[in-house]
């Protein structure tokens, strides 16, 4: 065998041993059991939100599946069932790119459960060409952060009456790169397709340093969360699917995360009992606890962020 040869197979070989290794080091380090919990998951029919719709289901809770597409919910709910035995799965229809849609969906919620004691903000857009919601927004910073925050707050009072409750909001570490521009936020002046990706991660992270603080002494902790680079079909605004499809496999070989590893922080949020009081807290990947980029720390802008979110979903609280 060519020297070549021998080099690359070994390389392989390695790389195979060490991502063996490398995936027990992320999984959750909680047991904990969700029996008798109710769980709302946004975005639970693909990716991330589907890895932890599987791993909660697992773990007894009872599993509520918001997606957009309702045929693609139930074929997971299906999945699920199947897979881990678990027959309280449901799946609802959401559209986070329409406030009327959010509406709906929490009546039907508020009316049809007793309590919800986990709600994970998941569902996210990704460098989507420039389009617009229903309602008028830069779709990215529309589904991302106002229809997030239009849930959250149709639905926050079933939630402290479930506490100890929990609110998960899965960010990015792009958020870094983050800016909310306020003169501009539907980016009608200037668009940037991975700079609004960006923004709309931060206000991720501005509504969950907010939200926490809003909700002191109430037993909800609200907890935001970074995943790290995951293997999903996020990107399919940024390649191919055939390329994904291709290039994605051979990622997760050489180390990249998959979906079912991608959302060990999530569900290590939703679940870990060590976590209970920490409102406020930013979980990177790994379910280590990582400090918020310097962006997200500014008070202010928090504030300001709330207000308008508040002005601009007003008709539909």
């Amino acid at each position: 065998m060519a020297w070549w040869k021998m080099g690359v197979f070994f390389s392989f070989v390695a790389a195979a041993v060490l991502r063996r290794i490398t995936r027990y080091k992320r999984l959750c380090p909680s047991q904990a059991n969700l029996n008798g919990k109710t769980v709302l998951i946004t975005g639970a029919n693909s990716g991330i939100g589907r890895a932890t719709a599987i791993e909660l289901a697992r773990r007894k809770a009872k599993v509520i599946l918001a997606c957009r597409s309702i045929l693609s919910a139930k074929e997971t709910e299906q999945h699920i069932k199947r897979m881990t035995g678990n027959s309280m799965v449901i799946s609802k229809e959401l559209n986070l790119a329409s406030l009327n849609s959010i509406k709906q969906f929490c009546t039907q919620i508020l009316e049809e459960e007793q309590k919800i004691d986990i709600l994970i903000n998941n569902a996210g857009v990704f460098q989507c060409p420039y389009t617009k919601t229903e309602d008028g927004f830069e779709m990215q910073m529309g589904v991302n952060h106002f229809g997030h925050f239009l849930l959250t707050s149709l639905l926050l009072d079933k939630i402290k009456s479930s506490s100890p409750s929990r609110i998960v909001i899965v960010s990015s570490a792009l958020s870094k790169r983050g800016s909310i521009k306020f003169e501009d936020v539907h980016s009608e002046l200037h668009y940037s397709k991975t700079q609004a990706y960006a923004d709309s991660k931060l206000a991720n992270l501005l509504f969950a340093r907010e939200l926490s603080q809003r909700l002191q002494g109430t037993g909800v902790d609200v907890l935001s969360l970074h995943p790290g680079m995951v293997v999903t079909n996020l990107g399919r605004h940024v390649m191919p699917k055939y390329l994904v499809n291709i290039i994605g496999p051979v990622a997760v070989f050489l180390g990249l995360r998959d979906a079912s590893e991608g959302c060990q922080s999530v569900v290590y949020c939703a679940v870990a009992d060590e976590l209970q009081g920490k409102s406020g807290m930013y979980i990177g990947k790994d379910c280590k606890e990582c400090q918020y980029p310097v962006n997200a720390l500014d008070d202010e802008a928090a504030k300001q962020l709330w207000s308008l979110s508040e002005k601009l979903t007003k008709p539909y609280l």
